[in-house]
């Protein structure tokens, strides 16, 4: 009996198929960390399946603890993932304010990077987000809403990373967010103790906003370190201020009868 030269090819499963589908959709961010996810069966019609194949590929995520369910409640993806900064380094960070310049440091070179794949990358939908979180972004910069201006910022930090189209940097920076967020807001806090400031960043980040947009690259990454220097050099001449007024005030101090 002549024998076939050529290995047999396992069919793949549907539901692992699915199940692929769905990693790629989490990995990209069109699903994210603790969000629900459609019902079966619009997940069923987009995929093309039937909703069996669809419930098994659900329940393999499950047992991998990729996906968790809510009895009643639906489908989610968990909130772990991504979460490599977790709560106890992210307390143990912002507690202390040396090592302020490390974080800002690390941005420096990953939102460089993000700038820079956004400008070549980004599809017509991430650049309409942009620009909806641009435009809310300078109205919270009128208006001299501190607390929304913040959230601002850091949300448009965030949609440049996801319109990068790189996985690797997308989750690093997400799973950093929760300590971006917070170094955002009390950067921000600091710089607007000085007027000149406010606009400053705003011109910044109009800059960086503009180079994406028309998708100029090296214009994007240099706006994003210009961006991040200026941050980084106020913060550190407002850190040396307050060092020497603290050092004349113990010394007046030290020269009362």
């Amino acid at each position: 009996m002549e024998t076939n030269r050529f290995a047999r090819v396992k069919q793949a499963k549907i539901s692992d198929i699915i199940m692929q589908q769905l990693e790629s959709m989490i990995l990209e961010g069109s699903f994210t960390p603790g969000q629900k996810l459609p019902p079966e069966r619009e997940l069923a019609t987009r995929f093309e399946v039937s909703r069996p194949s669809l419930r098994e590929a659900i329940q393999k995520l499950i047992a991998r603890g990729i996906l968790y369910s809510r009895h009643g409640g639906g489908t989610y993806v968990s909130e772990q993932i991504g979460s490599s900064f977790a709560d106890p380094l992210h307390d143990l960070l912002s507690a202390h304010d040396e090592f302020l310049y490390d974080q800002l440091e690390f941005r420096d070179a990953l939102e460089g990077l993000s700038a820079y794949y956004a400008a070549h990358r980004s599809t017509e939908a991430d650049k309409a987000r942009l620009g909806q979180c641009f435009e809310q972004l300078e109205q919270a910069n009128r208006q001299q809403n501190f607390a929304l201006e913040a959230k601002l910022d850091a949300e448009f930090h965030m949609i440049i990373a996801e319109s990068a189209h790189n996985v690797v940097l997308l989750h690093t920076l997400r799973s950093l967010f929760s300590i971006l967020a917070s170094s955002i807001s009390a950067n921000l806090k600091n710089l607007f103790e000085k007027k000149a400031a406010r606009k400053q960043i705003m011109d910044q980040h109009r800059a960086m906003y503009k180079a994406i947009m028309s998708g100029d690259a090296e214009g994007a990454r240099n706006a994003a370190h210009a961006h991040l220097v200026f941050v980084e050099e106020n913060l550190l001449k407002m850190r040396q201020e307050e060092t020497r007024i603290q050092r004349s005030l113990r010394r007046n101090e030290s020269l009362k009868p």
